[in-house]
């Protein structure tokens, strides 16, 4: 018994020990960040981890080791880690501080971003749809419900992240309060309070703001370290930080980007690496420090990715792929960006460090056509109804994403212009059972004509939230589904049925085994057989629009509008043997077979 307690002592001592020897410094200097004294660089990259399989974390971080990073940016997400008031999950790929880990496995430093709000082309900026049943609750403001949710979310954070900040032997270097405030207003008490909220969650390291250059001075605190963002002029950068911070550096690029986003129908965005290998160079000899956004995108899966909208522009709701053009592609493969980039960081290095080689490609394969044997009308796969005298919005339903199905009996024999006043985003109608006709919030459509048959019909409206706006003053008009009222012939249509259909996953369906010569959204379901595993995309551009699961794994939405047409399936989420994949398609229910490829296209318009 003594000599396990001494084997236990000495355990905990080398423990002790190894912590120690461990731990390291991080200031700032004047013109540099100082990592133990020494002046130090960071050469770093965003990368998200709910936008990668949790297995391949780690392989994603050897090749930003690969191609001369030193560090990985990414943001922490509310609306994952508390979907439901006071729930919290840090489970799967919700496990920040296990990325964390692996990343100082991989000899990477992070920097964090666990502001409540993250922007991030993510559903609602990053937070959790309850937020908005909370009556006069503000998000972005002094505002006391607010307060005490963040105040609560952000100390769950601390116990997750705080001891794996650097001063406390961990590798996160510094962590950033808000974001890119300055874009939405300019209180510095509410900045104080931020500040305050994460140095009792345990932040006790370096914390600093970002913001755009026109914006800085706004959503800068006085006393934290300035970062930039969409800036690459060395002097610039240097005079803008040394503006806000009693002019003196470090010099930090938070949001440097080689590249951009897609939306639904509108053209791809690609940005030439040779347009911005110039300006990673002349940054980099300048001893700026940088964080590349992205540097891997990944996958907006589920349904979250958001929205933009302003008074002068559409609804533009971001799509599945979140490629983004970036040095590492979807798949976690190296591009013709990465390798350029690769070469200018190679060149900053000191004299006889060598980078490790790049990994190569991982394989891609094409998967056997799939073919449906299985399938069920969604009006048949309906749960119990709530009942209420006008529409109500997901808000009102308790249901945070997917889809909610209108139904009321109305009067027919006349036709008129069916009415949907705010629409939130996109509506499939039915009649007595079939399609007659879709509204997209992107199209400004609110309305149709509709001739109803004599007698009793029944009218089915299937609204999707296509996303809540992630950034700007519309944060606080973010409700889903029909938000007012319907309209017919003139006259509001009372006395509603509504159906929740939040997909959070399948298990509920129930499916048969017969032809449907349906005119609706229907969902089908197949298998499929592999004698081996790799990546692979699923070609969606004969389909409509949809979801797909693939072993239970949301793979994120599709639409044939484009750009993107395809659905990376990563081959962690695959089996050798049987594989089970279901799809709920809204416009084009009579499709039967899936087909892959081994490559995507996220460059394809469609009428």
């Amino acid at each position: 018994m003594k000599l396990k307690h001494l084997i236990l002592s000495i355990l905990l001592l080398l423990n002790v020990i190894n912590t120690i020897a461990q731990t390291h410094t991080f200031t700032l200097g004047n013109e540099s960040f100082l990592l133990d004294g020494k002046p130090f660089q960071m050469i770093s990259g965003e990368m998200h981890y709910p936008r990668v399989p949790r297995q391949a974390w780690r392989s994603r971080m050897k090749m930003a080791k690969a191609m001369g990073l030193n560090t990985i940016g990414t943001y922490v997400f509310w609306n994952l880690h508390e979907p439901q008031k006071g729930k919290f999950d840090f489970t799967g790929n919700n496990d920040v501080a296990e990325f964390v880990r692996i990343a100082r496995e991989e000899g990477l430093w992070v920097i964090l971003r666990p502001s409540p709000y993250v922007c991030a082309e993510w559903e609602f900026g990053g937070y959790p749809y309850w937020l908005q049943n909370e009556k006069g609750l503000e998000v972005r403001s002094k505002e006391p419900r607010y307060l005490k949710e963040y105040e609560s979310y952000i100390k769950e954070i601390g116990k997750q992240l705080a001891p794996l900040q650097i001063n406390h032997g961990g590798n996160i270097l510094m962590v950033q309060i808000e974001n890119e405030y300055g874009s939405y207003g300019s209180d510095k008490e509410y900045l104080s309070i931020n500040q305050k909220f994460f140095k009792e969650a345990g932040f006790d390291g370096l914390l600093y703001t970002c913001d755009p250059a026109p914006d800085l001075v706004k959503g800068h605190l006085p006393g934290l370290l300035p970062a930039v963002n969409g800036l690459d002029d060395p002097a610039k950068v240097k005079k803008i930080i040394n503006d806000n911070h009693d002019g003196k550096g470090p010099y930090y690029i938070a949001e440097w980007y080689p590249a951009w986003f897609d939306w639904w129908g509108t053209k791809h965005h690609t940005v030439p690496a040779e347009q911005y290998a110039g300006h990673l160079d002349s940054v980099l000899a300048a001893g700026i420090s940088i964080n590349m956004y992205m540097f891997h995108g990944g996958t907006t899966r589920g349904f979250m990715n958001g929205a933009n909208y302003k008074d002068e522009t559409p609804y533009e709701p971001q799509i599945s792929s979140y490629d983004y053009d970036a040095p590492l592609d979807e798949a976690g493969n190296a591009t013709s960006k990465f390798m350029k980039f690769r070469e200018v960081i190679q060149k900053h290095l000191p004299a006889g460090v060598k980078l490790p080689a790049v990994p190569a490609a991982k394989p891609a394969m094409v998967i056997p056509a799939i073919k449906f044997a299985q399938s069920v009308s969604l009006l048949n796969a309906l749960p119990a109804p709530k009942t209420n005298i006008t529409p109500l919005t997901f808000e009102d339903l308790r249901q945070d994403y997917g889809f909610v199905l209108y139904r009321n009996i109305i009067t027919g024999g006349k036709a008129g212009v069916l009415k949907l006043k705010e629409l939130r985003d996109y509506a499939v109608v039915m009649v007595n059972g079939k399609t007659v006709g879709t509204l997209d919030r992107r199209l400004n459509q609110d309305s149709l004509t509709l001739t109803l048959p004599a007698g009793k019909a029944t009218l089915d409206i299937l609204v999707e939230n296509l996303g809540r706006i992630n950034f700007g003053k519309y944060l606080l008009q973010n409700k889903k589904g029909i938000t007012q009222k319907v309209l017919f012939a003139g006259s509001e249509v009372q006395h509603w049925k509504m159906y929740s259909l939040p997909f959070g996953n399948l298990n509920a369906v129930k499916y048969g085994t017969a032809k449907h010569n349906s005119h609706s959204p229907l969902i089908k379901k197949g298998s499929f057989n592999l004698n081996k595993v790799a990546d692979t995309y699923l070609d969606l551009s004969s389909w409509g629009k949809g979801v797909v699961w693939v072993n239970g794994h949301n793979l994120g939405r599709y639409w044939n509008i484009g750009p993107q047409q395809t659905l990376y399936l990563p081959a962690e989420w695959l089996k050798k043997g049987h594989n089970d994949i279901a799809i709920l398609e809204l416009l084009k229910p009579e499709q039967d077979q899936l087909s892959g490829l081994n490559k995507p296209v996220l460059d394809k318009l469609q009428p």
